[in-house]
């Protein structure tokens, strides 16, 4: 694999919105959905970096090596919002979680889930909740060694979406 020593986690900037995007799409064809991709550049800077931020974002990433102009390279991130469960109040969904393949293996995913924790219990959460495509082993195995539980599993919980045009009709 490649040299991990300097990858470092932190808060996402406006300016990595170009680098979320491009690892946005890795992981939608890693999911083997790309054409579902809608976001763009501009939505993601609006919506995290607003006035009223949608999301927060955290970013590994690597330092520049010696000579190169590029600045650091965002080599992984974590996406995640607040959002509200009327039994256990506060919980932190974590939208997306995404290690660029190369840099895979070396406990990356897992600090990007550790300070998400330490998030959701800095900002007062009781749970910390993600969800994950069934033939996602891997990433299941993750997080099931990290303490999760599965929830379709354990309590029968289904994800449901109204998408654009069901939400047309809903909404009259």
């Amino acid at each position: 694999g490649v040299q991990m020593a300097s990858v470092r986690i932190r808060e996402a900037e406006e300016g990595d919105c170009g680098q979320i995007l491009r690892l946005i799409r890795e992981l939608a064809e890693y999911e083997k959905l790309s054409d579902q991709v809608q976001i763009s550049e501009e939505a993601l800077r609006a919506d995290g970096f607003g006035e009223n931020p949608l999301y927060r974002c955290l970013v590994a990433d690597l330092p520049p090596a010696p000579g190169d102009t590029q600045g650091p390279r965002v080599v992984g991130y974590g996406l995640y919002y607040f959002i509200y469960s009327t039994w256990k109040g506060r919980t932190v969904y974590l939208e997306d979680i995404y290690v660029t393949p190369e840099y895979r293996g070396q406990g990356i995913g897992s600090k990007i889930i550790r300070r998400v924790a330490q998030v959701a219990l800095d900002q007062g959460c009781s749970q910390f909740r993600l969800a994950v495509l069934d033939w996602n082993q891997r990433a299941m195995a993750l997080y099931k060694a990290l303490g999760a539980q599965d929830l379709t599993e354990a309590e029968g919980w289904h994800a449901f979406t109204f998408d654009g045009e069901a939400m047309r009709k809903l909404a009259g």
